[in-house]
């Protein structure tokens, strides 16, 4: 079981929600051994101790991790959806060219990353 920090948490049917370019804190119920990400270009983790990984929305898209404790029994095999956090920002189209702007309060544009999709 893992809880994130700072949330309500996900249900099992949703998944792990994650924002594209956001981290979030993963807390574990117990002692992590392996920690594998199916798609380390949609989410990222890095372990910071034993019991918490921090997650990172790297790509639009789902992946999995998998969390293993030392005996090899999974504390964590969930779905991991990451999106992006349409609250604040604003797309302009004109013709073929789409820009996404960024309006927190002013809007200025968004950055997308390497290879980032509108």
């Amino acid at each position: 079981m893992a809880s994130l920090a700072g949330t309500a948490g996900a249900s099992a049917d949703e998944g792990i929600k994650l924002v594209t370019n956001q981290a979030r804190v993963l807390r574990l119920a117990r002692p992590a051994d392996t920690v594998v990400v199916g798609n380390p270009e949609i989410a990222d983790a890095v372990v910071q101790d034993a019991r918490t990984v921090v997650l990172t929305g790297k790509g639009f898209g789902v992946t999995n991790i998998v969390i293993i404790d030392a005996d090899g029994s999974a504390i964590v095999d969930d779905q991991i959806v990451v999106g992006r956090d349409d609250t604040k920002t604003t797309r302009v189209y004109r013709r073929a060219d789409v820009q996404m702007l960024s309006c927190t309060p002013f809007c200025e544009k968004a950055y997308q990353g390497s290879g980032a999709v509108n």
